[in-house]
C-alpha cells in the first residue's frame, strides 16, 4: 500500500493528512492552542488533593488545571536515584503510535494520594492527554522523551521492544544493545524503526535523549513553577518523526520554512530520507489538488452513504459514541438475510475507517442490522476486527451481543476530529454542530486564495455575518493581511446580518 502526508501550513494553522492509496486514513491539526500539548513537560503546583479520587488538581500555567491519578504519581520524585519499576502489560506494541503518548506507571492501589503530595507541592508533570472537551489535561510524574529509535523513561529500569519487531533474534539483538550502551539506570522502549539499526547510530540517540533529559532537570532547579520545561515537537515535525519515518512512502509540504525545518530535523536523525521530502510550489492549494476537503468535510458528518445504497448514523454523546447501520435505498437481490449481511459488511469497512479518521475514542456501541444466522454475525466480528488491524490506536471489541450490538473501547488520544473543528450549534441550543469561527475564517482564507487565481479586479468584496466579520478585524485580521499580501489585492468585508453564520460570498470589484 502507498501511503504519503501531505501538509498544508497557513497562518497559525497546520493540517497533516495521511493518504492511503489516495485517501485520508489519518488527520491532524495543530493550532497551537492548548489542544496542542500533549508531551509537554512542565514544573506545576499541586493545587488540590481529592483523596476520595485517588486523584489531584495541578496548576501546569494553562486556564483549566491538569489533573493527576494516584497511579501515575512517581514515588519518591522525578529523579530518585532508584527510579520506580512501571507495569511493564501493554507497553511495547504501543510506542510507535501517533503522536507519541507512551506513558509508565507504577500501581500505587495500596497508597493514599494524601501520602504522596500535598497541596503547594511543587512536581514535573507530562501530559499524557490535553484538555478534552470540559476536562482538563491529564498528567504523569513518569516522563517519557520519544526519539526515532527508542523512547527513554527517566523513571524506570525497564527495556522493552515493539511488538510490531516479531523477528525474535532481532528483538534480543536490540534489547542486549541497549543493555550495553545505557550508562544511566534509565529505562527505554526500543521503537520499530529500530529494527536492523547499527549500534553507533542507536548511542548518538540515547546520549541525546539523556542530554535532553539533563537539561529538563537544570530547567526545573531553577524555573519558576508553574512553568513549561520541554515543548513537543510541531505537528509537521511529529510527522516526520512517527510517520514519515515509520511507515510513509513520501511527504509533501506547501511551507517552504517548514520544508526547510523538517529536512534539517531529518539531516539530524534520518539524512536517507530527506529525498522522501517534497515541497509543493503549484498554484492549487494543496488540499484541493489532491481532493482532501471532500473527505475532511465528510467526515464532519453525521450521516454517511454507503455505495450499495446504506448508510451509517455516527452521533456522538457525553458518555459514548452510538453508531447505527441502515439499509437505506438497498433492496437487494435475493432475500432479507443476505441483504442485511451485505449492508453489514460494507459498513465494517466504512466504520473502520471513520473510527481511525476522525480519531474517536472512549466507549463506542455500533448496532448492526439484526442477523438470524450465527454465522453471519461471526462473518461480521472478524470483518470488523480485521479492518481494524491498521488502526494503531489500542482497540478492544466484544462480539456481537444478542441484541446485535458491538461493543468497544478504543484508546482517547486527543479530542476527536468533530470536537477539533466545530463547536456547539447556538441555532439550535446545542443539539446539533456548526463549524467553529475559526473553522469558518480558515475556510474563507482558502476559498479567497482559490478564487482569486481567475480574478483581475483589483478588490474583492466579502460578505460575510457579522460575526464573522467582526473576527476578520480584529482576532484574525493576520488571515486579511496576510491574504492582501499574497494575492495583491485589497479585501473588503461586508457584514450582512441575514447570512447563516457559516455562510459568504467572495465578489470581485
Amino acid at each position: 500500500m502507498y501511503k504519503k502526508i501531505v501538509v498544508n501550513v497557513c497562518e497559525h494553522e497546520t493540517r497533516v493528512a495521511l493518504l492511503e492509496d489516495g485517501n485520508i486514513a489519518e488527520f491532524f491539526i495543530e493550532r497551537g492552542n492548548i489542544s496542542d500539548i500533549a508531551g509537554n513537560i512542565y514544573k506545576g503546583r499541586v493545587q488540590r488533593v481529592l483523596p476520595g479520587m485517588q486523584a489531584a488538581f495541578i496548576d501546569i500555567g494553562i486556564n483549566q488545571a491538569a489533573f493527576i491519578y494516584v497511579d501515575d504519581l512517581s514515588i519518591g520524585g522525578f529523579d530518585e536515584s532508584k527510579p520506580c519499576n512501571p507495569v511493564e502489560a501493554q507497553t511495547a506494541d504501543n510506542v510507535s503510535s501517533y503522536p507519541e503518548t507512551t506513558h509508565f506507571s507504577k500501581k500505587n492501589h495500596e497508597l493514599k494520594i494524601g501520602d504522596l503530595i500535598t497541596e503547594g507541592q511543587e512536581l514535573l508533570a507530562q501530559v499524557a492527554k490535553p484538555p478534552i472537551g470540559t476536562k482538563g489535561a491529564r498528567v504523569t510524574s513518569y516522563p517519557t522523551l520519544p526519539g526515532r529509535f527508542v523512547v527513554l523513561m527517566p523513571n524506570s529500569d525497564h527495556i522493552g521492544v515493539s511488538r510490531r519487531i516479531e523477528n525474535e533474534k532481532e528483538r534480543n539483538r536490540l534489547k542486549e544493545m541497549v543493555i550495553s550502551l545505557r550508562k544511566e539506570n534509565y529505562g527505554y522502549i526500543v521503537r520499530t524503526a529500530a529494527e536492523g539499526i547499527h549500534e553507533e547510530s542507536l548511542e548518538n540517540e540515547m546520549n541525546f535523549l539523556i542530554n535532553l533529559w539533563k537539561n529538563i532537570q537544570q530547567k526545573y532547579k531553577t524555573a519558576a513553577a508553574p512553568s513549561l520545561l520541554h515543548k513537543e515537537l510541531t505537528v509537521c515535525l511529529r510527522a516526520a518523526r512517527d510517520l514519515l519515518m515509520h511507515e510513509a512512502d513520501k511527504m509533501i509540504i506547501d511551507s517552504r520554512p517548514d520544508y526547510e525545518s523538517v529536512l534539517s530535523f531529518l539531516d539530524t536523525f534520518m539524512p536517507s530520507l530527506k529525498s522522501a521530502v517534497e515541497l509543493y510550489e503549484g498554484n492549487e492549494p494543496i488540499f484541493d489538488a489532491y481532493n482532501l476537503e471532500g473527505d475532511v468535510s465528510r467526515a464532519l458528518r453525521r450521516k454517511i452513504w454507503l455505495k450499495s445504497g446504506g448508510y451509517i448514523i455516527i452521533e456522538h454523546t457525553e458518555a459514548l459514541v452510538a453508531i447505527d447501520v441502515n439499509t437505506g435505498r438497498y433492496v437487494g437481490k435475493h432475500n432479507l438475510e443476505e441483504t442485511i449481511l451485505k449492508t453489514n459488511l460494507e459498513a465494517v469497512k466504512e466504520i473502520a475507517y471513520q473510527i481511525r479518521l476522525r480519531d474517536i475514542g472512549g466507549i463506542i456501541i455500533i448496532d448492526f442490522i439484526d442477523m438470524e444466522k450465527k454465522q453471519n454475525q461471526e462473518k461480521v466480528f472478524n470483518a470488523f476486527r480485521e479492518a481494524l488491524v491498521k488502526d494503531k490506536s489500542k482497540t478492544n471489541i466484544l462480539p456481537i451481543s444478542e441484541m446485535g450490538l458491538i461493543q468497544m473501547t478504543r484508546k482517547r488520544i486527543r479530542s476527536p476530529l468533530i470536537q477539533a473543528l466545530c463547536e456547539p450549534c447556538f441555532y439550535c441550543e446545542g443539539e446539533g454542530k456548526l463549524l467553529s469561527r475559526q473553522t469558518i475564517c480558515y475556510n474563507i482564507y482558502r476559498e479567497i486564495q482559490r478564487e482569486s487565481l481567475d480574478m483581475a479586479g483589483s478588490k474583492i468584496a466579502l460578505h460575510v455575518h457579522p460575526e464573522i466579520a467582526e473576527l476578520l478585524h480584529v482576532e484574525e485580521n493576520h488571515l486579511i493581511i496576510s491574504l492582501e499580501k499574497m494575492i495583491g489585492r485589497q479585501i473588503v468585508i461586508y457584514p450582512e446580518s441575514e447570512y447563516h453564520l457559516q455562510e459568504f460570498e467572495i465578489i470581485e470589484i
